[in-house]
């Protein structure tokens, strides 16, 4: 199975660590997050990966290098000249999912004890256009999904925005997205966008006719390490 691994990110809230080496090489009790992650994707059955660089782009093509890919087939998506964000680094690594095969989407810098091949499955049983892992956990920003777990919205708590992708009767629930995605190639000729954007908006404009299905993990452990207060936490979890 097939994954892209977002691992571009500049990781400003982990200054001064990531003063001279990117967010993905950042160690947690000796391993970085890329190595961690790749070893799980790598337990999971995601064993071809392609890796987005921007932030000390030859150091983390020297690394993947010296580590012969910790048992996975890397292949890098190259961002050193604009970091596309989700969106974009999507839309660039397209080339990449050829096989009609869904593939996992995750961030570097999420731990987690989450089953991804039970993500896998459950993406493949609702024959969804893009299933999101979403949690249960407090956020500046949720999406809203109705009560199928149905993308429909978004909602910035601290600006007030509010996005709606589909009116639908009954509660709408927020949830936090936690990084980790399973897509189907076929949302590839409906990202018209180009250039840098996020992934967000388009799952919003999607979700009007196709299905973009929430999976809630809220009874699994989730961290997110791009933020200084959660690294003690991930390294007492990872012991």
């Amino acid at each position: 199975m097939k994954a892209l691994l977002f691992a571009a990110g500049l990781g400003t809230r982990l200054r001064p660590l990531t003063d001279e080496k990117p967010k993905a090489l950042v160690e947690i009790n000796g391993k970085t997050l890329l190595q961690i992650t790749i070893e799980k994707l790598v337990y999971f059955g995601f064993k071809d990966i392609i890796v987005n660089i921007h932030h000390f782009a030859d150091l983390m093509i020297e690394t993947i290098e010296k580590s012969k890919g910790w048992g996975a087939n890397i292949t890098i998506s190259d961002e050193r000249n604009e970091l596309l964000e989700t969106g974009g680094g999507l839309k660039k690594a397209a080339w990449f999912f050829d096989d009609n095969e869904p593939f996992l989407v995750h961030n570097v810098d999420v731990i987690h004890d989450l089953d991804l091949r039970k993500l896998y499955d459950f993406h493949l049983q609702n024959q969804a256009l893009a299933t999101l892992a979403i949690r249960k956990r407090v956020t500046s920003r949720y999406l809203l999904f109705n009560n199928d777990l149905q993308l429909r919205g978004w909602q910035n708590i601290k600006t007030g925005e509010v996005k709606i992708a589909k009116r639908t009767q009954g509660q709408l629930w927020s949830f936090g997205f936690s990084g980790i995605h399973i897509i189907d190639p076929k949302i590839f000729p409906l990202l018209t966008e180009n250039g840098k954007f996020s992934i967000i908006n388009p799952y919003l404009k999607m979700a009007k006719t196709e299905l973009i299905q929430g999976f809630d993990h809220s009874d699994s452990v989730w961290i997110d390490v791009g933020k200084h207060e959660s690294l003690e936490e991930a390294k007492a979890f990872l012991i």
